[in-house]
């Protein structure tokens, strides 16, 4: 059915974001579109002086339920669905005098910024779809801003290609999409089970990566609905991000905003923390944190829980670092900073850790709530004869939070606020300890060790006061509990019970 036969090209234009929308419609308008329109839309293309087509005057029906109903209406679908080049469609068409949509431009209802049953949107999602479907003949248009690129090519070839065509259905099915499973996650905040039946993930790719894990690997950052720090995050200077400069800097990141409201610094590799220290100076806390283990740390991701003054800037500048967050920078030390070509500089808010926890295996995920780590004394024991001092529970505490976002099996051990040997990730908790006691070389006299779950024999307790710590938190819970309080008592040491482990994979 040619342009002339059935009286122009028409464009269905409803959308809650109005953005661009008066420009989009005058190029249509221009270009020989008619425009349909209805609601709050139709009233702003009058307002600019556009001439607009009720959708009520195509289905003689009008709007109804408080405008829940206005274009689910056989005029409406007929127009968008119509296969062109099918003779029985045309006939149909011409039998109920429906003439074709050729371009349908609809975003929906905020439904992500403004949840309520009234923002479930069904008129657009249900023309969306329809126009998506029927790509062939039809346009379909969700975001405002493919609204130049749409019309620079009618402009230029008096249609919309099949390959642009096909490219918009498929945005629009990601948006339907999205919006969906935006719902089915609003439903499920209000009920009660933590992980529910079905889980409906919607994410869009947000950052393109130099490359994934490793250089032969393809890499990208994708993003929630809702988002996060990383989409807020500004980078000064250095190297694109790769697939491992984001993971462990999002570690690293969670790490020091998890270490309490003193000045903090984590430095990670491989996601595992090599230094930690809190401080009442923010360049004595990266200075600690690094002093941990220099040799780890060379290479590392150093993340400061505060704005970065310039002495803390020509303090990290000789050491070889692959990124360094913070909240915010002085002049002087991104000055300093920036002149390192390949050290990625990065400003980010702080993180929001999601929910829930999510993993691939074989033909599925793997799903968890989110570890939280409780720092609540009065739920934790004392279950030996001596007790920790003020500074010695400060030093608990923060042994115990590094601990817990550590690789298992770990020991970490602490002193004075400064992590001084941290033994991630082993098969078995001895040669973790062996290892934290050997970074430790000595510096733990006095100190905190802590452990992310119980000890099974009283072996780990003896090398903890053989490497000169003087209290000990553990989970609690082997059936060697007494064996190991005992080791504990004779080596004078205060050993704390927490009732809750923190295994980390």
């Amino acid at each position: 059915m040619a342009d002339a036969e059935r009286g122009g090209r028409r464009a269905l234009v409803s959308v809650y974001d109005k953005a661009g929308l008066t420009d989009l419609a005058k190029g249509l308008v221009d270009l020989g579109f008619e425009i349909v329109s209805s609601g709050g839309t139709a009233a702003a293309l009058r307002e600019a002086g556009l001439a607009v087509t009720d959708v009520e005057a195509l289905t003689g029906a009008p709007e109804m339920l408080g405008g829940r109903v206005k274009t689910l209406h056989p005029a409406i679908h007929g127009g968008i669905l119509a296969d062109l080049s099918n003779p029985q469609h045309l006939a149909d068409l011409t039998q109920r005098g429906i003439a074709p949509i050729d371009l349908v431009v609809c975003n929906l209802y905020p439904f992500t910024s403004e949840p309520s049953i009234e923002m479930i949107d069904i008129g657009g999602p249900t023309m969306v779809r329809a126009a998506a479907k029927n790509h062939a003949h039809v346009g379909v248009v969700v975001d405002p801003s493919s609204y130049r690129d749409v019309l620079d090519e009618l402009g230029e070839r008096g249609a919309l290609s099949g390959e642009t065509r096909r490219r918009l259905a498929r945005a629009a099915f990601a948006h339907t999409a999205a919006y969906d499973a935006a719902i089915v996650s609003w439903f499920d905040d209000n009920g009660e089970d933590p992980l529910p039946p079905t889980l409906h993930l919607s994410v869009s790719q947000a950052q393109s990566l130099r490359y994934g894990e490793n250089p032969h690997q393809f890499g990208a950052r994708y993003r929630t609905a809702t988002g996060g720090c990383w989409d807020e995050a500004v980078q000064y200077g250095g190297k694109e991000m790769s697939y491992l400069n984001v993971y462990d800097t999002d570690a690293a990141w969670r790490l020091v905003h998890s270490l309490g409201v003193g000045p903090a610094v984590a430095i990670v590799k491989h996601a595992n923390p090599c230094g930690v220290a809190v401080s009442e100076a923010i360049t004595d806390a990266y200075r600690k944190a690094h002093e941990c283990d220099p040799v780890s740390a060379f290479g590392g991701i150093v993340a400061v829980n505060r704005p970065v003054p310039p002495e803390l800037a020509e303090a990290l500048a000789p050491v070889f670092t692959e990124v360094v967050i913070a909240p915010a920078y002085d002049d002087d030390a991104l000055e300093t900073l920036s002149a390192k070509k390949n050290l990625r500089v990065l400003a980010a808010p702080p993180p929001t850790p999601p929910d829930l926890e999510v993993r691939t295996v074989d033909g599925g995920l793997l799903v968890q709530t989110r570890d939280v780590v409780s720092i609540e004394r009065s739920k934790w024991r004392v279950v030996t004869e001596a007790e920790p001092t003020a500074r010695q529970w400060n030093d608990l505490e923060l042994a115990w939070r590094v601990a817990a976002r550590t690789t298992s099996n770990c020991i970490v051990m602490v002193n004075d606020g400064q992590a001084v040997g941290i033994g991630a990730g082993q098969q078995n908790r001895r040669d973790a300890g062996r290892i934290a006691a050997e970074k430790a070389a000595g510096r733990a006299q006095g100190g905190a060790c802590a452990s992310d779950a119980f000890f099974p024999f009283r072996d780990g307790l003896d090398a903890a006061a053989e490497a000169g710590c003087a209290t000990v938190i553990q989970p609690g819970g082997s059936i060697r509990d007494e064996e190991v309080i005992e080791a504990a008592n004779e080596h004078g040491m205060a050993m704390v019970f927490t009732g809750e482990r923190h295994f980390r994979h």
